[in-house]
């Protein structure tokens, strides 16, 4: 029999489109009041975990702070020992082709930073990126010559390429804390970045609006809220600490909590992008503490830039 033309209601091409079927099926998943099911597209915030991941922001905050007013070789420990659980929250979080091989390469970048940060004179970012290059250089080689070939090897080298970077911005807190007034500016910088996501954590457990991103369980007023409150936090810690001006303390803590809440922000839709391309969502834990992570270690770099342009 030959095919039903489209009706007028279609106003698209014939045959429908693939993508056509599930908005037509949540069209019809109308309940007697009339009112749509939306829950696919809108994923509830759920009230316990924003307040677990505050909780968790906070006690990362507390130990990157305190950290800092100990030893360089102590501070190193406290980096490295953050550094392994980003090495492997992320692996397991992105999940690459070849996980050992990602997470191989992250820890043995992680420690030669951590060693270059510590022991060059004086300190100095350039050992960092000697090992970061390294670094990269052996996962190529190690991705190139894994038994599965050449498979998925760009995603892989991605992969492999964000938990370098990430390492190595961690470390970058150790050279930081060896320049004169350099402690000091840690505590402004990373207090403002924590205060910044626990903050937006916070207020979305209380009222997650607006809606950044159907897909995203997040609220605009959290992400906004929170680096106002970040940065006023770093421009009183300022005031209190010897050395350093509030008003520029307030500048480079606004710089550093906006990096942080973003790079937050960023994990969410990262995340949602997986689930809706079908993919298996990542270990429960490993994809919620992935974005205070996420957030601590590539706030840091931003915490040397605006540290060395404003307070050193």
């Amino acid at each position: 029999m030959p095919a039903t033309p489209p009706s007028a209601e279609d106003h698209g091409a014939w045959p429908p489109a693939a993508d056509q079927a599930p908005r037509r099926r949540r069209r019809e998943e109308v309940d007697d009041s009339g009112i749509s099911d939306k829950s696919e597209i809108w994923p509830p915030v759920r009230r316990m975990v924003s307040l677990g991941i505050a909780g968790f922001a906070a006690l990362l905050t507390v130990g990157l702070v305190v950290g800092a007013q100990t030893t360089h070789e102590s501070y190193a420990v406290v980096i490295f020992g953050v550094q392994v659980l980003f090495v492997g929250v992320w692996v397991i979080a992105s999940g690459p082709p070849a996980p050992r091989v990602v997470g191989a390469v992250g820890l043995a970048v992680a420690i030669g930073t951590d060693v270059a940060a510590v022991l060059t004179r004086p300190a100095s970012l350039a050992p960092l990126a000697y090992v970061t290059a390294a670094g990269f250089i052996v996962g190529v080689v190690g991705q190139l010559t894994r038994p599965a070939g050449r498979q998925r090897v760009t995603e892989s080298l991605g992969s492999s390429l964000v938990v370098t970077l990430g390492v190595v911005a961690f470390a970058s807190l150790i050279v930081l804390g060896r320049i004169p007034r350099g402690t000091q500016a840690i505590v402004a910088c990373l207090a403002a970045a924590g205060i910044a996501i626990l903050v937006a954590r916070l207020t979305d457990a209380i009222v997650a609006l607006p809606r950044i991103a159907p897909q995203v369980p997040r609220g605009g007023a959290g992400v906004v809220l929170g680096a106002m409150v970040g940065t006023a936090a770093a421009g009183v810690i300022g005031n209190l600490l010897e050395g350093i001006s509030p008003l520029y303390s307030a500048l480079a803590g606004l710089a550093t909590a906006i990096v942080a809440v973003m790079v937050d922000l960023s994990v969410g839709y990262a995340e949602a992008s997986r689930v809706i391309a079908g993919d298996e969502p990542a270990l429960y834990l490993a994809r919620h503490i992935q974005g205070p992570l996420g957030a601590f270690a590539f706030a840091a770099p931003a915490a040397y830039v605006a540290s060395t342009l404003l307070l050193l």
